[in-house]
């Protein structure tokens, strides 16, 4: 499924998305700065979260409560090494604790990834619009 919108209906497409029902593990694939981690704070929204989120870039996961106490794992690997930084962190308890995990930069982990998950890829256009694909 592919949705084109602007920074300005990034709700609505959220709201989409999650109505669409994907697999609780999301991989986020996207240039630097396609928007993959606003897109991340508009599902975190839309899933219940109250508070402020942030990317964790530097921590690696985030956990929020959503409604409902959903937990959400929000990762970010693009400065993890190897797969053995992420085992150490106990990713696979996160990865199949049955909560939402969106992870960015996906591709540093490949061999860690459930068989069970989706993914949204995020490309800007020429007119500051973006093209999400969930599959």
């Amino acid at each position: 499924m592919e949705f084109i919108f602007s920074l300005e209906e990034i709700t609505s497409v959220a709201e989409k998305v999650v109505a669409q029902n994907p697999e609780r593990v999301i991989l986020f694939h996207g240039d630097m700065g396609a928007g993959k981690t606003t897109f991340i704070k508009a599902l975190t929204n839309k899933l219940g979260v109250k508070g402020a989120t942030s990317s964790p870039t530097f921590s690696l996961v985030n956990e929020y409560e959503a409604s409902e106490n959903q937990l959400i794992y929000h990762f970010d690997f693009y400065r993890l090494k190897n797969e053995t930084e992420a085992m150490d962190m106990g990713v696979d308890e996160y990865l199949y604790s049955g909560h939402w995990c969106f992870i960015e930069w996906a591709e540093n982990i490949p061999n860690l990834i459930p068989e069970k998950h989706s993914v949204i890829t995020i490309k800007t256009l020429a007119d500051g619009k973006r093209v999400l694909e969930l599959q």
